[in-house]
């Protein structure tokens, strides 16, 4: 059965980095549907590292899913108040004189290592770092350097940049905008003005004339067009609002809008973040800063590589049987993973998960994936559900890095902490954050916080909601807290030290080229 035909909503578009969704929302905040796409980004093989946002193959699935949530649940497009939307940071779209797209890659493309390795050496990247607040490892300078290297054609060609979210909005609208949040992701930002850097793009030797103009999150900047309206299902003349960058979008849903406010956002990729009231930009250049979507507001952060992506893959590669039970079930085949991982103590019966580095923007790389300490006597205590447990833990110990360089940085002892994301709906991976980082962690009833501060900007837009403060400030209500256990809590700061060793000594294997890392910077 339909919705009644008097009610009214806000549709948030999220185009991350492992899927894209289409979450409509009422305008008291409550999640009413969703509709999913899993999507993954192909390397060429001419380019080493390189990985392609298609744009027409994703713009099918967005369109789809925002087709999908409408037509399956009854709703007329009439009652969706307005439409906006979030993404992935750091991935670039570009577009020619016609404003076709010529050209896109997403956020961990790293075809530009001899480009990055060349700002390095002639103290470029200190430079923009200084401006930006984020080294040159995934962001738009090393990248358009190039393509004038290697693809001068299209360089050439070039008359629009956005960043990913925009392009979804320029989709609908025909309109270029970004904001301060996701452009800032960019490395061409003046993050202390919030603005675009002049200066970055002298560097560059690079045209202002491509950048959009440059608003804060909420305004509207067009309306649907016909052919959007054709393509989605959205009515026409419906407003198209600015948005943002999936982590800040996340912040924003459970209200994590204040100078102090830790929290992890559990992702395909997972971002320990804190927000500050400057730019405070790490001078050992370990994390990044960013400007939060809130007017005259910033956040540090340390991203967790893959973390939410790595338990994707153990599930596709490894847990046919779990999927098809929960089939079954009627569940979501990780909850039958951490059933299964529950059953493992501490420490996953020695099991080690070697995953995502704790991040170093100036040398940004990981040791190949593995699972090393295997009790091969011993196989029902080493096995599939040792292997889940441990992916859990390498991502609890990625957090509990970043956690110790943000209290080094902002002088705070800072053990409060909210947990949201797709990793916060299980029960066991909070848990083991908690003890691992000795810190009470809580979880928001509200999961897709990045859609639904998506959406309050949406409203804001639509003139429902005149700030992030006023609106629905119930749904930054806890569901739960988890303690931390004291025994757990001790064992984990051993076997935390016995990671960081064991990462060491595996990360030497690929320096010395013996084996493949997770992933590699541009620029090493």
């Amino acid at each position: 059965m339909g919705e009644k035909m008097n009610s009214e909503y806000i549709l948030a578009i999220d185009a991350g980095t492992g899927s894209c969704r289409a979450v409509l929302f009422d305008i008291e905040g409550n999640q009413k549907a969703i509709e999913q796409k899993e999507w993954s980004h192909d390397e060429l093989s001419k380019y080493p590292g390189s990985q392609v946002f298609d744009t027409k193959e994703n713009w099918e699935s967005i369109r789809h899913c925002i087709q999908k949530v409408i037509r399956n649940n009854e709703i007329d497009p009439a009652a969706i108040r307005a439409v906006s939307s979030t993404s992935m940071r750091e991935g670039m779209v570009l577009y020619n004189e016609k404003d076709e797209e010529i050209w896109a890659c997403p956020n961990v493309d790293g075809r530009a290592r001899e480009e990055a390795r060349f700002l390095i050496e002639n103290n470029f990247a200190e430079e923009i770092y200084k401006e930006s607040g984020d080294w040159i490892s995934i962001t738009s300078p090393s990248r358009f350097l190039w393509l004038k290297n290697n693809e001068p054609e299209i360089y050439k060609k070039t008359k629009k940049m956005t960043m990913i979210s925009d392009w979804i909005l320029f989709k609908l609208s025909g309109e270029f905008a970004t904001d301060c949040s996701v452009g800032s992701s960019s490395g061409l930002f003046n993050i202390r003005e919030r603005v675009w850097s002049s200066n970055i793009a002298n560097l560059l030797e690079l045209a202002k004339t491509i950048l959009p103009e440059v608003y804060e999150s909420g305004t509207v900047i067009g309306t649907v067009h016909s052919q959007a309206a054709e393509d989605t299902g959205l009515l026409a003349g419906t407003p198209v609002v600015l948005g943002g960058a999936d982590t800040q979008m996340g912040l924003t849903g459970i209200k994590r809008i204040h100078p102090g406010d830790l929290t992890i956002v559990g992702g395909s990729f997972w971002q320990t973040t804190v927000v500050s009231d400057t730019p405070l930009i790490d001078k050992e250049k370990r994390l990044r800063t960013l400007c939060h979507s809130v007017p005259n507001k910033w956040m540090v952060e340390g991203i967790g590589f893959y973390c939410g992506l790595t338990m994707r893959w153990f599930r596709d590669a490894f847990c046919d049987l779990e999927i098809e039970r929960a089939e079954e079930r009627k569940v979501d085949p990780y909850v039958l993973m951490e059933e299964l991982a529950a059953k493992v103590p501490p420490g996953s019966n020695g099991v080690t998960g070697i995953f995502s580095n704790i991040m170093d923007a100036k040398r940004w790389i990981h040791a190949s994936p593995s699972f090393l300490q295997f009790d091969i006597d011993n196989p029902s205590h080493s096995g599939k559900k040792e292997c889940i447990r441990a992916i859990q833990e390498s991502a609890a110990y990625i957090s509990n890095g970043h956690l110790k360089i943000i209290e080094e940085l902002t002088e705070k002892n800072l053990r409060n902490i909210v947990f949201t994301g797709g990793g916060a709906k299980g029960q066991l991976w909070s848990q083991i954050i908690a003890d691992v980082l000795g810190a009470n962690v809580s979880v928001p009833k509200v999961k897709e916080s990045s859609s639904l501060g998506t959406a309050i900007y949406a409203g804001i837009g639509a003139g429902i909601y005149t700030s992030v403060d006023s609106a629905f400030e119930e749904k930054k209500a806890i569901e739960k807290v988890y303690f931390p256990n004291p025994e757990n809590y001790q064992l984990y700061c051993e076997l935390f030290d016995r990671w960081l060793k064991i990462y060491a000594r595996s990360l030497e294997l690929v320096e010395q080229k013996l084996t493949r890392p997770l992933w590699r910077a541009n620029g090493l």
